[in-house]
């Protein structure tokens, strides 16, 4: 997924054979959106990291957070085009075999590996922001979660066949093809939050800074709450 697709760019240092990186495919989920899976190159990360990404030889890198486990031999990145975007557009035509330019893995929103076997966890996301949720549910396979997704529409549920029913709610704002009609905000305001669970909040500002506050409210500490903004 994309962070700052609009904001400033990050001017890329000099690219050399080491970050260059082969596209395998893509597969799109809806008009705009699509994962883009390439070599992974023996890159070490952990999940919840992410990785800036874009064509070979152009300066113009985005940060997206990884999508695939850290259980395979290649990378994925969950994308949705920006219309006025220069790199979501661009990887968007890729095929099979074209180089890509990659560099990281950065970033400190990750599981502490320790209580992954002994406590709940919450992941909240809007849109894309499901990326890095992805990653760890399919790479720590005994993982107690529930993934509270909030989108527009139901099409927008990306992939969300791929979790178990039981522990992915889809929250659609636009329509009633969700598992909830409205948004996580809606959601979190009329159901329960053990105290003891770990919250992972992964999107936009503003869902981040109202869940903040009403998870907060119902009694969760603070400490017990992890965010990544990304829009």
């Amino acid at each position: 997924m994309s962070k700052k697709e609009n904001a400033s760019v990050r001017q890329a240092e000099e690219i050399t054979t080491d970050n260059i990186f082969r596209v395998h495919s893509i597969k799109h989920l809806t008009e705009s959106t699509y994962i883009l899976r390439f070599d992974r190159n023996g890159m070490k990360f952990n999940p919840g990291q992410h990785i800036t990404l874009g064509m070979s030889g152009d300066k113009q890198l985005r940060e997206y957070s990884v999508y695939s486990p850290n259980n395979v031999d290649y990378l994925e990145v969950l994308v949705k085009e920006v219309a006025e975007g220069h790199v979501s557009k661009r990887l968007k035509k890729l095929n099979h075999g074209d180089p890509v330019s990659v560099e990281g893995p950065f970033g400190f929103f990750t599981l502490d590996e320790k209580k992954v076997a002994t406590q709940s966890f919450l992941f909240i996301a809007s849109g894309t922001g499901i990326a890095p949720f992805h990653s760890m549910v399919k790479s720590y396979k005994d993982i107690d979660y529930t993934i509270l997704h909030g989108v527009r529409h139901g099409k927008e549920q990306y992939a969300s066949e791929v979790y178990p029913p039981d522990r992915y709610i889809g929250c659609t704002s636009r329509d009633e093809e969700g598992d909830f009609h409205g948004r996580v905000t809606d959601y979190l305001r009329k159901n329960d939050i053990d105290s003891n669970t770990l919250v992972y909040l992964c999107g936009n500002y503003e869902m981040i800074h109202e869940v903040y506050d009403i998870l907060t409210n119902k009694g969760l500490s603070p400490d017990n709450i992890r965010t990544e903004v990304y829009f």
